[in-house]
C-alpha cells in the first residue's frame, strides 16, 4: 500500500513538474517576436547584405527574443508596394526609396532635390537630421526605424556623350521623383522606372540613359549598359531609402529590446551611409573597366547645370504646404559640415 501511494505521489510530482514546464516553455515562446523584412535590394547588394546583418544583430542582441526573417531581391514585396505592405502587416519592417510612390512623402522628399551631395555619407546625415528635427505627419501610420541616402546622383548615357547642357535635350533619362525634375530642368525627358527595372531598360533602348549614383554601376551591373557619366556634381541630388516597420509589431516588442533596437538603427544608418561611399568608388572601377568614360565639367559649365536645377528647388518649396526656406536652409546648414 505504501509503495502505491509513493508510487501515486511520484507521478503526481511527475506530472506536476511536466505541467511547469509547458507553462515556462510557452511563456518563452510568447516573449519571442518574430518579425520579416522586405527589401528590393538584391542578395549581392551592398545595401542588401547590410539589411541582412541588422537583422543578425537584432536577433544577436536581444538573446533571441526578436528574430528577424531577410527577403530581398522584392521576394516579398515589390519596390512601389513596400511601403503599403508594412501597413498592412504583409512586411512588418521594409526599405524602399521614398521616390517610389511620388507625392507620398512630400516633406521628407525635400532631401531628393538637387543640393549637390557630395558624398552618401552627408545625404544620410541629412535626411536623418531633417527627419529628427521635422517629424512629418506623412510617417506616423509606421514606426520609423532609420533612414540612409546614396552619394551623389548623375546622369549616365548610353551611345551619346553629355559634355555640356544643349546636349541633354531630348534625351531619355530614367529617374524617379524628384531627380525626373532634375531631368527635365537640365533639358532631358525624363522616365519613370524604379532601379530594378532599369538595366532592361536601358539594353533594349527605351531609355537613352538614366540618373543614378555612381555605385549602381557596379552594384545595379548598370555599367554594362551604359557609356558616360557626367559628373556635374554642382548639380547631383540623391535619393533617400526609408527603414519602418509596422506600428503594431513595434508595439508587441518589449521597452527593454525597443532600446536595444533603436541603438543598432543608429549604428547602421551611418553604415549605409559610409558603404554608398565605398559602393560608389567600386561602382567607378566597375565602370571605367568596362571601357565606359567619365566626362567632367569645367568650372563654368558646372556653374550653368547648378543654376539650372535651381528652379526644381523653388519650384518645390512654392508648390509643398507645410515646406517654407527653413526647411531648406536646414539641409543646407548640415551640408555645411561635409
Amino acid at each position: 500500500m505504501s509503495i502505491r501511494v509513493f508510487r501515486f505521489k511520484s507521478l503526481g510530482i511527475l506530472f506536476g513538474l511536466i505541467i511547469i514546464g509547458c507553462i515556462v516553455a510557452s511563456a518563452a515562446a510568447a516573449k519571442t517576436v518574430t518579425l520579416t523584412y522586405s527589401s528590393f535590394f538584391p542578395p549581392t547588394h551592398i545595401q542588401s547584405q547590410l539589411s541582412d546583418q541588422w537583422c543578425k544583430e537584432v536577433e544577436n542582441r536581444t538573446d533571441g527574443r526578436v528574430k528577424v526573417q531577410y527577403f530581398a531581391g522584392q521576394t516579398l514585396t515589390n519596390a512601389k508596394q513596400t511601403y503599403d505592405a508594412v501597413l498592412e502587416g504583409i512586411a512588418d519592417i521594409g526599405t524602399s526609396a521614398l521616390a517610389y510612390t511620388r507625392g507620398r512623402f512630400p516633406i521628407m522628399s525635400a532631401v531628393d532635390l538637387p543640393f549637390g551631395y557630395p558624398s552618401g555619407q552627408a545625404a544620410t546625415a541629412v535626411v536623418n537630421q531633417y527627419y529628427d528635427k521635422y517629424q512629418p505627419k506623412e510617417l506616423d501610420d509606421v514606426k520609423v526605424l532609420f533612414f540612409h541616402a546614396h552619394g551623389p546622383g548623375l546622369i549616365h548615357t548610353r551611345k551619346e556623350p553629355v559634355r555640356k547642357l544643349e546636349d541633354m535635350k531630348g534625351l531619355k533619362i530614367r529617374s524617379t521623383g524628384y531627380s525626373a525634375q532634375v531631368v527635365e530642368a537640365l533639358g532631358g525627358s525624363p522616365v519613370a522606372r524604379p532601379m530594378p527595372e532599369s538595366y532592361q531598360s536601358l539594353q533594349k533602348g527605351v531609355v537613352d540613359g538614366s540618373a543614378h549614383p555612381l555605385e549602381a554601376n557596379k552594384g545595379w551591373k548598370l555599367g554594362d549598359v551604359v557609356d558616360y557619366v557626367t559628373c556635374a556634381y554642382s548639380a547631383a541630388y540623391t535619393t533617400a531609402f526609408y527603414v519602418v516597420m509596422n506600428q503594431d509589431k513595434w508595439d508587441s516588442i518589449s521597452a527593454e529590446d525597443q532600446k536595444i533596437i533603436e541603438e543598432i538603427n543608429k549604428e547602421f544608418a551611418e553604415k549605409h551611409g559610409k558603404a554608398w561611399d565605398s559602393s560608389d568608388m567600386k561602382g567607378i572601377r566597375y565602370f571605367l573597366n568596362q571601357g565606359n568614360t567619365m566626362i567632367g565639367l569645367d568650372e563654368d559649365e558646372s556653374e550653368r547645370w547648378k543654376e539650372a536645377v535651381e528652379p526644381v528647388i523653388e519650384k518645390y518649396v512654392k508648390e509643398t504646404d507645410g515646406v517654407d526656406e527653413g526647411h531648406i536652409e536646414t539641409i543646407q546648414d548640415i551640408l555645411k559640415d561635409y
